[in-house]
């Protein structure tokens, strides 16, 4: 009983209040976790894209509950908040899940998932649409130059203008190598961008064309043999490997992928590939890219910059590939719908399926659904081929050293 008597029930009952996240918690945490309930929402009742902005959201939402932070990613040093600065002794659940975004593990292996579910048929039958692909990708290098005159570092500008290629794998590597502070602004919208591909590619469409270019049916596409499926991703992979290595990472996974569907004599790695490793990765790539969108980083001028820059990039993206398409109509006499030029983009395979519902709209028998598969896969491997070329120009510049010598010699 003196024992008992003894204990300092005070201080025990100070020390559980004094740890309580409403002593913890900020303004800017609260306003997250608001963010994250509309992103839950447009995932849960929208269905924009679920498969990813959910565990996003999540991730966010758990992040920013006061206190939070310490138990599931760690401590760092006083005024460190590097990821490898965490102590060894506190590292949390969502450190160990960031390991992969930090290390450039998850978006090559979202890439070999891709490539085992998608047929390159039809880029192969139409080579033509890689034009429409590459042009997609304008709004990349104009989201560059915006970036530069919004006052960001070369680094960083070349890691927000990814968000024009309409693909979060490639989006969370390049801004990883690139610019990593800015990795949860610039994933977040890229994903939020690609779930709202409805919303956003539908007036484009519809602006940019006229009814009769809309009413255009195509001729069905030729029969691609099994050989050629099988040559593709090997051709692809040894050609851009050698002319540019930085793309290989995330090419070579996608071919693999492919690889392992077209060949016919391993389907369980295929079916494995398109089913369990990529959905248990989707979800660690989620949460980890949430994780880091904390209320105090989050929140700042430069995040609604990111979000706006990324919207005009998605745009001119969406327009680069509608404006080859007319240009391909005008010079084929009326033979290639301008619509599919909006799958141009890599969001695989739902810009396709925009060209198709919007086609649909104007005659109900036209079917653009496989046409506009070759533009939308062709997107992916545009923009596969852009974040190798911004990595191959603008990687030396992450640290600055690049620059200060560039600066160093025009003074001398």
């Amino acid at each position: 009983m003196q024992s008992l008597l003894a204990v300092d029930f005070g201080g025990i009952f100070g020390n559980l209040f004094e740890e309580m996240g409403f002593m913890q918690g900020s303004w800017q945490n609260y306003v997250m976790i608001l963010i994250s309930f509309v992103l839950m929402y447009l995932a849960i009742v929208k269905k924009f894209e679920p498969m990813l902005l959910l565990p996003i959201a999540f991730g966010m939402f758990l992040i920013n509950i006061p206190g939070a932070e310490h138990v599931l990613w760690g401590s760092h040093p006083e005024g460190n908040n590097d990821y490898d600065a965490v102590y060894p002794e506190t590292r949390g659940l969502l450190w160990y899940l960031y390991f992969g975004v930090d290390k450039v593990i998850y978006p090559p292996l979202i890439f070999l998932g891709i490539g085992a579910m998608t047929d390159f048929g039809p880029l192969i039958a139409n080579p033509k649409s890689m034009l429409i692909g590459a042009g997609a990708q304008l709004g990349i290098f104009i989201a560059f130059i915006l970036a530069i005159f919004s006052g960001f570092s070369v680094a960083a500008a070349a890691a927000i203008a990814i968000i024009g290629g309409a693909d979060g794998p490639t989006a969370i590597l390049v801004t990883t190598k690139l610019s990593s502070d800015l990795l949860p602004m610039i994933a977040i919208a890229a994903y939020s961008y690609m779930a709202l591909i409805p919303i956003i590619q539908k007036p484009l469409m519809k602006l940019l064309t006229t009814k009769k270019e809309r009413m255009i049916r195509m001729k069905p596409l030729r029969q691609v043999s099994k050989l050629e499926k099988i040559l593709f991703p090997i051709v692809v992979t040894l050609v851009m490997g050698i002319i540019l290595p930085d793309s290989i990472a995330l090419l070579g996974m996608l071919m693999l992928g492919n690889l392992l569907k077209e060949s016919g004599v391993v389907d369980r790695l295929s079916t494995q590939a398109q089913n369990g490793l990529m959905n248990t990765v989707t979800i660690f790539l989620g949460v980890a890219v949430g994780c880091k969108a904390k209320g105090e980083l989050f929140l700042s001028v430069d995040t609604l910059l990111i979000i706006a820059i990324g919207l005009f990039a998605f745009i001119m993206g969406t327009v680069g590939g509608l404006l080859v398409a007319k240009v391909m109509c005008k010079v084929t006499k009326g033979k290639i719908n301008p619509l599919i030029g909006s799958a141009g983009v890599s969001a695989v395979p739902m810009a396709a399926r925009i060209s198709e519902d919007v086609g649909r709209q104007y005659d109900p028998q036209n079917h653009l659904l496989m046409h506009a598969m070759g533009p939308n896969v062709a997107g992916v491997i545009g923009s596969a081929i852009a974040a190798g070329v911004l990595l191959a120009c603008f990687g030396g510049y992450v640290d600055g050293t690049a620059i200060s010598a560039a600066l160093s010699s025009m003074a001398a």
